[in-house]
């Protein structure tokens, strides 16, 4: 009887100091498991030498595969293009500075097991992560859960397990350019439980996400989630009628016949003003997916392969 197969999906961009060590420790956790193992290692167009270490694993390691992006796609892509060309009963997504534990693999497995078909990884501590970067992460979460009608898990993070019946729901129904794969994970349905870890301190490298990337990143995964923001416009005149009724009210009750001060006038102006272009941004940005999804480009494109079909995934 053949045994089950587990693929780990590892993102990779410019991570040539951290692979050697990643491969050995994840190396060594699969091999200790009941179940057949594939490493799915998507190269995101990295700069630094990662690819030309990927090829040698894989040359080394006929379980290894190698999916490398003709530049760089992002991290978002690249973890789908790993689910698109994984062949596992499970496929586990983690990133490959071992801030993601892979002594979680077996604990994983154990609830796959169990019945369940999504296991979200809940980080309980970030060793490597300042004071600004928690506080934001947090804001972030209480913001969407508060604004839309999914619900986020607090601390989620892009080391989670789909089984291979959630992986083709994902595969075949949420190809969107502009995407937040962790929070689609989420809420797919399907039988789902939480699993805490704490992550490591970065082995090696540098986190690829800076305060102005997340905070695109934070913008278009709430833009992504929620239409509330697009309903601001009715409170905004909803208020802007009342307070316009309320400098009505004054000047036909004051006796100088109209408001005096020419500050306040300004401030009036001002206030309206702000608020049209603040609204006629936030109209833009939703413009601006729908012009991303219309043009339908492809969420990555693969320039070579090791150890797998040409035929297998899509773009």
């Amino acid at each position: 009887m053949d045994r089950k197969r587990v693929s780990v999906v590892v993102s990779v961009y410019n991570e040539e100091k951290a692979l050697g060590e990643f491969y050995a420790e994840t190396l060594k956790v699969l091999l200790g498991l009941d179940w057949d193992y594939e490493l799915v290692f998507v190269n995101d167009g990295s700069r630094d030498g990662s690819l030309e270490i990927l090829k040698e694993l894989a040359g080394e390691n006929h379980r290894v595969k190698l999916v490398s992006f003709s530049r760089n796609f992002g991290h978002e892509a690249a973890m789908i293009a790993g689910l698109d060309y994984s062949t596992g009963d499970v496929i586990i997504c983690m990133d490959a500075d071992l801030q993601h534990p892979p002594e979680c693999i077996p604990e994983i497995l154990k609830k796959i097991e169990e019945g369940f078909h999504v296991i979200t990884m809940v980080r309980t501590k970030n060793r490597s992560a300042g004071k600004i970067k928690n506080i934001t992460s947090s804001g972030f979460y209480w913001v969407i859960n508060h604004i839309s009608d999914v619900h986020l898990e607090p601390n989620a993070s892009d080391f989670f397990a789909v089984s291979s019946h959630a992986a083709r729901v994902l595969r075949s129904n949420y190809r969107e350019k502009v995407r937040f794969l962790r929070g689609y994970v989420q809420n797919i349905g399907f039988a789902r439980t939480n699993l805490t870890y704490e992550a490591r301190a970065r082995v090696a490298g540098e986190s690829k996400y800076s305060l102005k990337k997340l905070f695109t990143f934070s913008i278009n995964t709430i833009l992504c989630f929620s239409n509330m923001p697009l309903k601001l416009g009715i409170y905004a005149g909803i208020f802007s009628g009342l307070l316009g009724l309320g400098v009505m009210i004054y000047t036909l009750f004051t006796r100088g016949g109209a408001p005096s001060g020419y500050a306040t006038i300004v401030v009036l102006i001002c206030f309206m003003f702000a608020m049209m272009f603040f609204l006629i941004g936030i109209i833009g940005e939703y413009i601006a997916i729908l012009f991303t999804e219309l043009k339908d480009r492809p969420v990555y494109i693969v320039d070579e392969m090791r150890n797998l079909d040409n035929g297998q995934g899509q773009s």
